[in-house]
């Protein structure tokens, strides 16, 4: 009981503390210059992470398991892993771009996560057998901590791809505005005009510059966390082929959560060869990624909401009956 009672406290309290760091983030969007509120956000996301840890902890002494047992705690699980990932900058003391993302993915998750499931699903119960194995932590964890690096970084991917392409539209429509002008008010206002764009490009440079250096660190945090998720993704795939092997017999069965978890793999092993190309980079890798966005929530969520497949326990509580 009292087990319970201290979860209950730890939940209520990382939930209100990351709720202020959304606030604190969206302030520090449009007041830069306040160094105190920055530095409130970071140890907002430091007493997040800790009291998620301290709720799964409690979790795992009182249920006897590591807490991975049903999609409430899978939730929780994904969202101390995106609070885990919001802290990698820190450890090589980088500037923090992944804040934008992972911040609010962790107070959405956990939010779904206490607010969305019924209170059934809340409740810690005994495994089924084939479950009550060693190769549920390695396994399950690996997954989890893959799908928040792989979601962090493909959203940092559709960032720059937003970027990117407002940039050329405003390119497109200013070019096209110089070309009519041509047409209509003659050959020597246009080259007036042409004039004034040339007096202006060192503005136009400079903004530029910044957006480009902007690019560049989404790219960057955008590979280096994808890069993390996939070899995870890979140890995960791994691990659960041979849990798989000694639960059900086979290595490989083609079931629904293995299938797409194959696709998944497969698309940001896609990500990872145009990264190796140079003509392939940015653009051609941001959008394998964005697609992949879409792939991981399949995984993840749609087949456990279908119900399907030999994971169709993980829909709801993966308990005996």
């Amino acid at each position: 009981m009292i087990f319970a009672t201290i979860e209950h406290i730890l939940t209520h309290i990382s939930f209100s503390i990351i709720s202020i760091v959304i606030t604190i983030h969206f302030i520090t969007l449009f007041f830069h210059e306040i160094v105190g509120l920055h530095n409130s956000l970071e140890r907002g996301m430091i007493a997040t992470f800790l009291s998620i840890t301290g709720l799964l902890v409690i979790r795992w002494i009182y249920s006897g398991h590591f807490p991975l047992s049903n999609l409430y705690e899978s939730l929780i699980f994904l969202s101390w892993s995106f609070s885990l990932i919001h802290m990698i900058p820190k450890i090589r003391n980088h500037k923090n771009d992944l804040s934008v993302i992972t911040a609010p993915s962790a107070i959405f998750t956990q939010g779904f996560a206490t607010s969305g499931l019924s209170t059934e699903m809340h409740q810690s119960t005994i495994l089924v057998p084939a479950l009550q194995s060693q190769w549920l932590m390695m396994h399950v964890s690996m997954m989890l901590l893959s799908y928040a690096a792989l979601l962090c970084g493909s959203l940092l991917s559709i960032a720059l791809l937003v970027i990117t392409f407002r940039k050329n539209i405003d390119l497109f429509f200013t070019r096209k505005n110089l070309l009519i002008k041509s047409f209509f008010v003659g050959e020597v206002e246009y080259l007036n005009d042409k004039r004034s764009v040339f007096k202006n490009t060192s503005f136009i440079s400079f903004r530029n510059y910044y957006k480009y250096q902007w690019t560049q660190r989404l790219d960057y945090w955008s590979y280096r966390v994808i890069s993390l998720g996939f070899t995870f993704l890979t140890v995960g795939i791994l691990s659960g082929a041979v849990w798989a092997n000694e639960a059900w017999g086979s290595y490989w069965n083609w079931d629904p959560k293995e299938t797409w978890a194959f696709i998944t793999w497969i698309i940001f092993a896609i990500y990872s060869h145009t990264r190796t190309n140079q003509n392939l980079q940015d653009i051609h890798s941001a959008l394998a990624a964005s697609v992949g966005f879409l792939i991981i929530w399949i995984c993840y969520f749609g087949i456990n909401l279908l119900g399907i497949g030999l994971h169709s326990y993980g829909s709801f509580t993966l308990t005996s009956n």
